[in-house]
């Protein structure tokens, strides 16, 4: 045997070529739920209620296609070409102009534009954990999240939630204490579609300086309040600074793969140095069109479209489930967002009810991979933004029949 080579168990051949010995990092990597899920979903007869997707019937098609050509007359060779790591300068002025705006006093300095915000979860994996650092994760978290953190094998922190998001009570110094950062998504979540109140977000932020654990804030879907009220970001209350997300997935379009982290010295330095390792930098033409599309207001008028058809979605689906679900179940009733949380009767295993609703052609996501710590095999995810009425009406039939057959299985009490 090669010297090198580690033990049978161990090697992973690649093909027919036992030469390619893969990573410990690289066996321990895992497919997404989600990923494994959608790829059912692709067929036409099923309704899913399982992808994160926002609804295509809110991209700005002919407003981007305006960007573009102006971007190709105007600027073609510098948009065609390699750009600076930290991005292209206007947009993340335009930035920190409208983080500032909403109250955090943030300089194009410390915005870093990033390639869709999962390459920024990966940055910040790679700068801030170890083997073994403390992490704090929401209970439950974002499954993307959890599974770039995972690959630098840190050691997860559920930090006890309720229907209101974070329960800050629990957040004791002993569960503070030695944590390399608290992640979490206190705007309309996902999973749950739950926003963490401004009491408890102050209370968070104090509780953590207090602490000396940085806070990580993903806020992809803030601007989607149905009703437009937003609550101040963790960043704007801390006043020693904190590291956040965002991204132009659900507010102009995912494929577009344009996100950003906001971060303070030295580790926005870090950050960049890692984005050189990996990619260079974002693509300077999909920068300057996103600039082009959004530098002159067009937001202000977009959005409001977007949050009032995510509002009449999440309302019908509200609604098919009070008619079709069993008292037993429970389930959010979300200000914003694309997600409703269901929890059902212990001992139901939403990953053997989905095997079930996949056979009527309904999908949707279990609730066990999106915990870090024990898992809640009985609570189930659903996004209703790009699903019709009349389908999202008949799927939550189907699902609320299967449930109820489910209740009905259960031993019952002595």
């Amino acid at each position: 045997m090669h010297p090198r080579w580690p033990p049978a168990a161990a090697r992973y051949a690649i093909g027919m070529n036992p030469s390619i010995l893969l990573s410990k990092r690289a066996q321990g990597l895992t497919s997404s739920a989600i990923r494994e899920i959608l790829k059912v979903t692709e067929r036409p007869e099923v309704i899913s209620f399982a992808g994160g997707l926002p609804s295509p019937a809110t991209f700005p098609v002919e407003r981007m296609r305006e960007a573009t050509l102006k971007v190709l007359a105007d600027a073609p060779q510098a948009a065609l070409q390699y750009g600076p790591t930290e991005g292209y300068t206007p947009l993340r002025e335009w930035i920190a102009a409208h983080l500032t705006r909403k109250g955090a006093a943030v300089g194009p300095g410390q915005v870093l534009v990033v390639t869709g915000s999962q390459q920024g979860l990966d940055l910040l994996g790679k700068c801030l954990i170890d083997e073994g650092s403390k992490v704090l994760v929401e209970t439950p978290s974002y499954l993307g999240a959890l599974q770039s953190f995972s690959l630098f094998q840190p050691a997860f922190a559920s930090m006890p939630s309720d229907g209101q998001g974070i329960d800050t009570d629990a957040l004791t110094p002993e569960l503070l204490a030695g944590g390399r950062f608290m992640y979490c998504l206190p705007n309309f979540q996902n999973p749950t579609g739950r926003r963490l109140p401004l009491q408890r977000r102050q209370a968070l932020v104090e509780k953590a300086a207090a602490a000396g654990v940085p806070v990580v804030e993903d806020d992809p879907y803030g601007e989607l309040s149905y009703d437009g009220e937003t609550l101040p970001s963790l960043l704007s209350l801390n006043p020693q600074g904190g590291i956040y997300m965002g991204s132009f997935s659900k507010i102009l379009a995912p494929g577009l793969r344009l996100g950003y982290v906001v971060a303070p010295e030295p580790l926005f330095a870090k950050l960049v140095q890692a984005k050189q390792a990996a990619d260079l930098h974002t693509p300077s033409f999909s920068q300057r069109i996103v600039h082009e599309t959004i530098k002159d207001g067009f937001l202000d008028a977009h959005v409001p479209t977007i949050r009032d058809l995510y509002g009449r979605q999440c309302q019908y689906m509200l609604d098919a489930l009070e008619r079709h679900f069993p008292a037993e179940a429970q389930w959010t009733r979300p200000e914003g967002g694309m997600f409703i949380w269901v929890t059902l009767p212990a001992g139901i295993d939403t990953g053997r009810l989905l095997a079930k609703a996949v056979e009527q052609n309904v999908a949707f996501v279990p609730g066990a991979p999106f915990f870090a710590g024990p898992p809640q095999a009985n609570t189930l995810r659903l996004s209703f933004v790009t699903v019709p009425q009349e389908k999202i009406e008949a799927g939550i039939g189907k699902l609320g029949a299967l449930v109820r057959a489910e209740i009905e299985a259960l031993p019952k009490a002595a």
